[in-house]
């Protein structure tokens, strides 16, 4: 008997040591989101584009309205729905300022990707990762919208269609 109770009184132990590690766990995570999650203001970002041109984002200083993607060539996510952005981003051109931010790779890289399947959204470099790390971005792809005044709108992790996207701006154009 005393060692069933023993038993029973170490399982009851795991259980609460189980629950207060996944609130200090849940906790943690909800405390490292803080600025990165929508109408929150987003962190400006300084990246390169295919050219080794310096690009700054601030979208609070810009009045415009943008759309991050983060992205890498080698995530089959991201290659499954690079079509539907490219089309987004083309057809919203003079809406949106639309980037494909892609994370640690290097110029040729992307540059021969983007040739090889004909896409022709704008791409910025984030070299070293330090701008997806300031939007925590925590897998690919992550795709974000921030409105006019530099607030976060709009966060996916995954794979993200035009259909989505095209339904958050008429969210921030007021169409709804």
């Amino acid at each position: 008997m005393r060692k069933n109770m023993l038993a029973w009184l170490a399982i009851i132990l795991l259980a609460i040591t189980g629950i207060i590690g996944y609130q200090a766990f849940a906790e943690s995570e909800e405390s490292a989101e803080v600025g990165v999650l929508p109408g929150k203001r987003a962190a400006e970002l300084q990246l390169q584009d295919l050219q080794g041109n310096a690009v700054h984002i601030n979208a609070a200083q810009d009045q415009r309205i943008y759309v991050l993607n983060f992205w890498a060539t080698w995530c089959p996510p991201c290659q499954g729905e690079m079509p539907e952005l490219n089309e987004f981003a083309q057809e919203n051109k003079d809406k949106v300022s639309f980037y494909a931010v892609n994370i640690q790779e290097s110029a040729n890289e992307v540059s021969d990707f983007m040739r090889k399947h004909n896409y022709t959204m704008p791409v910025l470099l984030d070299k070293d990762g330090d701008n997806a790390d300031a939007y925590h971005v925590q897998g690919i792809p992550t795709t974000i919208m921030i409105d006019k005044s530099g607030i976060i709108q709009y966060r996916k992790t995954g794979a993200v269609t035009k259909a989505e996207l095209e339904a958050e701006l008429a969210k921030l154009a007021g169409d709804r």
